[in-house]
């Protein structure tokens, strides 16, 4: 069995893609272990997430063994597994933090699904994708058939109360429909519809425009409000490192003023500790990543291997949003949400699995390398 679905190639994985993966984990390794150490007052965390570390390596050095094929031929069982894990949440063994429902304890480990539908849904969607493009005489059954795969894991999450994994997971598919280009009309105008109906339902109910602009108004600001207190302290904490930094391991708003500086909250412990430097290191580093990675799709697609082409875009748009929109909350763009800065925040499911996500980039461009005789097997 194992030598079926382990396959050999005398390709390596991209060099400089390896360095800049491998010195982002390094760097933000250093960095949560700061955070935490000080919040915490103690190693525990930065242990962990050296073990975290570790183990998505190892699972990725396997991930780099086995070809894409194996994926879409195992997708409907890996997609079934995945649901079944977003639905144990709700079980005995389920831990709910904060009110929210995410995560199935496994004593020494918190696994938390919502990670693992983040990969699954996009090598689900790559070979739903490549199906549909054989038969388009009927195009909104098959766009509806997205609409109802989308709903039952997204529908999981919201009872979770996992809002924002519910967005990325959409985003991310939507975008991927939208870069293949199946469904283009169909996607334009349920999506006008869902827009409209949206912000009619916003704009009539007083108390969620309230919620909603918040936010942004400058009363808040200037009398403390409870609701603007974090996306303030992470502020004042990138205003105090300046250029260069107060020095790895001085920071003080990661004491007890900055709430969750480890995870969600990271990038601001950066531009305290680091300053402008260390944090346009993170932005042009992950920006390298993600452009690399954008190139392996399309040098993917001229070779004709939609799949491995569906499945690097769904990667790359995916880990994008996430990396933006946290850099956006804590430069205070937006409101502050529950999302991690990948491969550097801490956090066991959500550093083990932006691990296997690049090890799959990874795999992709080893594909495309490959010699002509290899690659027509590939998907």
């Amino acid at each position: 069995m194992f030598s079926k679905i382990f396959n050999k190639t005398a390709q390596l994985p991209d060099k400089n893609l390896l360095f800049a993966i491998l010195a982002l984990i390094i760097f933000g390794w250093i960095l949560s272990s700061s955070a935490s150490i000080g919040h915490f007052g103690n190693y525990s965390k930065a242990i962990n997430q050296a073990v975290y570390i570790t183990f998505g390596m190892f699972l990725g050095f396997f991930v780099l063994k086995v070809p894409l094929s194996f994926y879409k031929d195992n997708r409907y069982w890996l997609f079934f597994i995945t649901i079944v894990l977003l639905a144990v949440v709700f079980s005995p063994i389920g831990k709910t933090i904060n009110g929210s429902t995410r995560w199935i304890d496994l004593v020494a480990f918190r696994l938390q699904p919502s990670e693992i539908l983040k990969i699954v849904i996009i090598l689900f969607t790559a070979g739903f994708l490549v199906e549909q493009e054989k038969d388009l005489k009927h195009p909104w059954l098959g766009f509806f058939k997205v609409l109802v795969i989308i709903s039952i894991p997204g529908m999981l999450l919201l009872l979770e109360s996992d809002f924002g994994a519910t967005i990325i997971v959409v985003a991310t598919v939507l975008s991927m429909l939208l870069a293949a280009g199946v469904y283009l009309k169909q996607l334009f105008i349920v999506g006008g519809v869902i827009i409209l109906s949206v912000i009619s339902l916003i704009s009539l109910n007083p108390n969620r425009v309230e919620r909603f602009t918040s936010f942004w108004r400058e009363d808040l600001w200037l009398n403390h409000s409870d609701k603007v207190w974090q996306t303030k302290q992470a502020l004042v904490g990138i205003a105090r490192g300046d250029w260069t930094g107060v020095g790895l391991g001085n920071s003080i708003q990661k004491y007890t003023k900055l709430p969750e500086p480890h995870t969600d909250m990271i990038f601001a412990v950066i531009g305290e500790e680091i300053g402008i430097i260390g944090m346009l290191f993170v932005i042009s580093t992950f920006t390298y990543i993600i452009l690399k990675g954008f190139k392996i799709a399309r040098e993917a697609l001229k070779d004709n291997r939609r799949y491995s082409s569906y499945v690097g875009f769904g990667i790359c748009t995916w880990l994008s949003m996430q990396f933006s929109v946290n850099i956006a909350m804590n430069l205070g763009l937006i409101p502050p949400k529950g999302f991690t800065l990948p491969l550097v925040s801490y956090g066991g499911s959500s550093m083990i699995f932006a691990l296997i996500s690049m090890a799959l980039l990874l795999r992709i461009n080893m594909e495309n390398k490959a010699d002509s005789t290899k690659r027509k097997h590939y998907v």
